[in-house]
């Protein structure tokens, strides 16, 4: 029987109630979102239905440890419920081609497996570089067809990027690898298609958060090997939900603003002859404030500050999610949140101090959620999102605030995917 076949006759409920955390009122949505996909696959490719597979992928938030990943410390992630779903088929030659949903067909010949230059900050690069890593490591890679549609908010600090490379990961390694790469491997390949292709040097923590799924503690020490430790943990017990708010912010010239934070802890750490803060102590840091200060400024001093703390929580909240500890795991969000606002410094930017649009929707939070919820930056900061976790009796309040200052569809409320990329079957 094939997966439309199997749609239609509700074999796949169980497993989609169970990937999107939601009731047979929303396993139905899923399912004709899928069905759509499926007929927009048949008016794209004509070729054989019989044959097709559905691949998902989430989209993720971070939780715990802002900007510990890329100086390999611990971090706390989790899965969403937003995702880019792939409807695919194997098509027997050397080209992958992707229509997405908005945007023109890409194609990606595997004959041709170097980077190429121009190609860099585009979505044929991802492609191209994850397809590469598989090939030369030994598998026998060929094309396939994909319609793809996402409901992953771009802009939103939920990784629509991060997604989409897991999402053409687990594609290739369960067309022809046989499921034989683990999720983190395939978070691996994913980042290693953004470093090298893409151009960009993320750290791994979006990639494994979307791969592995649920709530992920993550330590980066060994970044060729994380420890990644899946915390089952039931927020609807706890009767809060999940809110991301997006503040409408410019993302546009960050960039120098994201790779200050980077350039700085790391210049802390080469004071010590090291490359990145885990590896070195917060004794050492406290125990030569004159010469760093002195060396390389203030700011760089206080983000040092805040990764080992921030470092520290990550782990505690981690502790008190599988203590079913929510009061503790909230006091650490919102003293994570305050690290990140008053040494890490990312909250606004300094090139552009009139708009603050995450500290006006940390200040609404406050007025709203008083000692009740938390709250933090979300993600890279400087513009986008923060995240806050809203007692029930206080959401439909929480939620006409935020989209009252920010606009309508501006406050979105998710829940936590229970798996990772997966296939729909």
């Amino acid at each position: 029987m094939n997966i439309k076949q199997k749609l239609l006759n509700n074999d796949c409920l169980p497993q989609i109630k169970m990937i999107y955390n939601t009731d047979d009122s929303g396993a139905k949505f899923y399912t004709d979102r899928i069905l759509n996909l499926i007929e927009n696959y048949d008016s794209v490719f004509h070729d054989s239905p019989q044959q097709l597979r559905i691949f998902s992928a989430p989209g993720r938030t971070e939780i715990g440890g802002n900007h510990t990943d890329h100086q390999r410390g611990h971090v706390l992630a989790a899965g969403v419920n937003l995702d880019i779903v792939a409807a695919v088929n194997q098509n027997n030659s050397d080209v992958i081609q992707i229509k997405s949903d908005g945007y023109d067909m890409i194609s990606v010949d595997l004959n041709q497996l170097d980077p190429i230059e121009t190609e860099q900050g585009t979505t044929l690069s991802l492609v191209r570089g994850i397809a590469a890593h598989f090939i030369n490591a030994g598998y026998a890679i060929k094309g396939f067809n994909a319609v793809m549609t996402s409901s992953v908010l771009k802009g939103s600090g939920l990784s629509s990027s991060a997604a989409f490379e897991v999402l053409v990961g687990t594609i290739l390694n369960a067309l022809y690898c046989q499921n034989a790469e683990s999720a983190v491997k395939i978070a691996q390949i994913g980042q290693y298609a953004e470093n090298v292709y893409f151009g960009k040097p993320c750290g791994l923590m979006d990639q494994t958060a979307s791969s592995v799924g649920s709530f992920v503690a993550i330590d980066f020490k060994d970044a060729q090997h994380p420890i990644v430790e899946q915390i089952p943990f039931d927020f609807a017990a706890v009767h809060h939900s999940l809110c991301i708010v997006d503040t409408g912010g410019n993302h546009a010239d960050l960039t120098p603003d994201y790779a200050a934070i980077t350039t700085e802890m790391k210049s802390i750490a080469s004071f010590f002859g090291k490359e990145v803060l885990s590896e070195i102590s917060e004794e050492d840091v406290y125990n030569n404030v004159f010469e760093l200060r002195q060396k390389y400024g203030d700011r760089a001093v206080l983000r040092a500050i805040h990764f080992f703390a921030d470092d520290k929580k990550a782990v505690q909240e981690a502790q008190a999610l599988k203590n079913n500890d929510f009061d503790t795991f909230k006091k650490l969000i919102i003293a994570s949140g305050i690290s990140s606002f008053t040494c890490l410094q990312n909250v606004y930017s300094n090139a552009n101090p009139q708009e603050q649009g995450l500290s006006l929707a940390l200040a609404l939070c406050q007025k709203i959620l008083g000692n009740q919820g938390a709250y933090r930056v979300h993600g890279g900061g400087f513009a986008g999102t923060i995240q806050a976790f809203v007692p029930t009796e206080l959401l439909d309040t929480f939620h006409t605030e935020m989209e009252s200052a920010f606009g309508k569809g501006k406050c979105h409320v998710l829940s936590i995917r229970p798996v990772g990329g997966v296939e729909i079957k």
